[in-house]
Formats: structure tokens, sequence, C-alpha cells
């Protein structure tokens, strides 16, 4: 595999322009120290993107290192980008009006301001992160949902993300989380895991704990196919969890009839044709019983074939809500939703945020949830 020149160059440009912008305010012997603060951070960065470079992953403590500065860069950028635009304005206003130049007090202190501010932001999205996930209860309105099913509930975990940082402890208080809600269903909407099954199943193990009225189901996630699809789908299954590929069944509850199905992700084409997300071809021998329809869809932008297929609501995750700026900026160029329940057509579409992280263990803006969703008359 040939070395990556194009991403690292650009990194590397990136943290050239930090050390421009910030360090050239600061008084002599803070630039050398700063300079080699800026070095280390590149280093570790690089460390963190090894995978997305295609390069092995780091692991224990370099990988917690490597992650945190990830997300500290993200932050020092943006602050950097920010501190600019001001000075660039302030400059502007001082032409416009024969003003005195910019202060050296002011540009050393905005200077020192930058990387204190991205220091706070990360260490509030390290806590926020790590910390267990909050339960969001949402209901959901369908027309002509017969009794029987009023308040049938479906729990959902969505972008877990066990790897680097997230392991067994962290998935063993999700796991008791979400038991306690006595779910009807237990839905995990792909995304589980950061890594081989070899190398992660003590630290999934904990999900064949999950337990649901009428069954624990999954569908597969774009980091799944990263990650080796098919042996995860042997592993979830061995866990005792059902995982719907292009496929539906039907729940019997009391009266009611409850369809559940499950697509595989959006891009799975991209890795094995034979598994090309189709919500149509999840509804084949569907019978007429059903007096609700539910779709498991790892990214929202499944939401227009689930539609057209006639299903009433869809559960997705993918997004993370954006999970920390600059990312959230991004999230709506690719996908029609990015967290919360929406509405397509006759279809109700719920999104996410996610109970893990992707990355740096940060969350700003973006918490993370366990999902409890209420079936409701509309």
């Amino acid at each position: 595999m040939s070395f990556p020149v194009l991403p690292v160059a650009l990194l590397a440009a990136f943290h050239a322009y930090i050390g421009t912008r910030l360090l050239g305010a600061l008084p002599a012997p803070w630039v050398w120290v700063g300079a080699g603060l800026l070095a280390g951070l590149f280093v570790l960065v690089l460390s963190a993107a090894s995978p997305i470079l295609g390069r092995r992953s780091a692991t224990g403590v370099l990988a917690w290192a490597g992650l945190i500065a990830m997300g500290f860069f993200s932050t020092l950028l943006v602050l950097t980008f920010v501190r600019d635009a001001g000075l660039l304005a302030w400059g502007g206003w001082i032409l416009a009006t024969s003003g005195a130049p910019i202060p050296a007090s002011a540009l050393q202190a905005s200077a020192l301001a930058v990387p204190a501010l991205a220091g706070v932001a990360s260490l509030l999205g390290l806590l926020n992160a790590r910390r267990r996930p909050g339960v969001r209860r949402v209901d959901v309105p369908i027309a002509d949902l017969p009794p029987a099913l009023e308040g049938f509930t479906l729990v959902q975990i969505s972008d877990l993300h066990v790897g680097p940082t997230i392991r067994k402890g962290f998935v063993d208080r999700v796991v008791d989380a979400a038991n306690a809600l006595d779910a009807d269903v237990m839905a995990l909407t792909g995304d589980l895991v950061d890594g081989r099954v070899p190398e992660l199943s003590e630290h999934t193990a904990p999900l064949g704990r999950l337990q649901a009225r009428h069954g624990v189901f999954a569908v597969t996630g774009n980091h799944e196919y990263y990650s080796g699809a098919p042996a995860w789908v042997a592993e979830l299954r061995r866990l005792g969890i059902t995982v719907l590929m292009n496929e539906h069944l039907l729940l019997k509850h009391g009266a009611g009839r409850l369809l559940l199905a499950g697509v595989t992700d959006f891009g799975a084409h991209h890795f094995d044709e034979q598994q090309r997300s189709d919500p149509a071809r999840a509804l084949h021998g569907a019978s007429d019983e059903a007096h609700a329809k539910v779709l498991l869809a790892h990214q929202p932008r499944s939401a227009t074939a689930a539609a057209e297929a006639g299903f009433d609501l869809q559960l997705s995750g993918h997004t993370h809500g954006g999970q920390f700026l600059p990312w959230n900026l991004f999230v709506p160029l690719q996908q029609p939703f990015v967290a919360g329940l929406h509405r397509l057509g006759l279809l109700w579409v719920y999104v996410s945020r996610g109970t893990g992280y992707w990355g740096p263990p940060k969350r700003l803006g973006a918490p993370s949830e366990i999902t409890r969703l209420r079936l409701v008359r509309a």
C-alpha cells in the first residue's frame, strides 16, 4: 500500500497554519515551546489518523492520547480560523476609520485564548462523551394504530463504536440502562464496532445480555463493513441477536401485529453487491396483517426508499447529531436529517445522535443517547 502523501501533507499544512498564526504573537521564549507542543500534537494526530490513512491503528494509551489530540486539533483549527476572521474584520474597520493599529497585547491575548478555549472545549467534550448516555423518550404517532399496539416500545442503541476507547465497561453501562427500559423490541441500528471480531469480541460480549419482550434485532452500518461484516453478523447472531439483512418478520403483540424489517447499510453494495440495501426487498412476502411497519436502517438517506415501500417509521443513526464542531456542518450535505424525529410524506424518521462516539472521545452540542420510542395513536 502506497504512503498517503496528500492527506499527511494537508494535515501538516493545517498545523503549520496554526503555528504561523498563533506563535508569532507570543513572546520569543514561548515561540519555541509552542512550536514543540504543536509538533507533538501533529505526531499524535497522525497516529490517531492511521486507520483513516490505511495504516494499523494505535492501541492503549497511545490511542487515547492520539484521539484526544485529534479532537483538540479540530477545535484549535476552527478557533484559529475564527480568530483570523475577527482580526480581519478589525483590520478592515481600522482601514475604514483610519484608527490605531491592533495592539500587540490584543494579538497576544487572542493567540493564548485560542488553545485555552480549545482545551476547555475538549475537556467538556470528553466528559460528555464518556458519561453514560441519557435516555431520550419519543412518542411516534401512527395512524389507525390498534389499541393492542398503543404504547409499544422500541429501545434504540446506535453507533456504539466499540473500539480503541469504547470497551467492555462502557458497553456494560449501556446494556444495563437499556434493559431497565423494559422494551418490547431492542433495536441496534448499526456501527456497533470499529475493529475485527478477534480484537473486540470480549468488549461486545455484554450485548448478549440485552433483553426485550420480542427480542433484540440489529442491522449493519458502514463501520461493520470496514471491520469485516460477515464475521460481525455471525458474532452478533452467536450472541442471540437477530440480524435483519433486507428482510422482515411479523411480531404478534396481543391482538396487534407489528412488522419489523431491517436493511443492510446504504453503502453495503460497495463491499458486496449481493447485500445492496433495499427497503422494498425487505418487505418481500409480507402479509397484510401488519398494523404498523417499522424499518431499521443505519443511514437516514434510506428514508426515500422506505417511504416509497410503505413503512410507517424508520429508525436510523449514522450522523451522531454532528458530534462536535465543525463536523456538524458537513452532515446535512450527505444526510436528509441530522437528529430527532422527522416526517417524509407518510413516513416518520427518527435519527439517533448515537450511543457512543466515533474517533475523538468528544461530544459538544450533540449528547449521546439511548432512545425509548413509544408508538401512540395519531
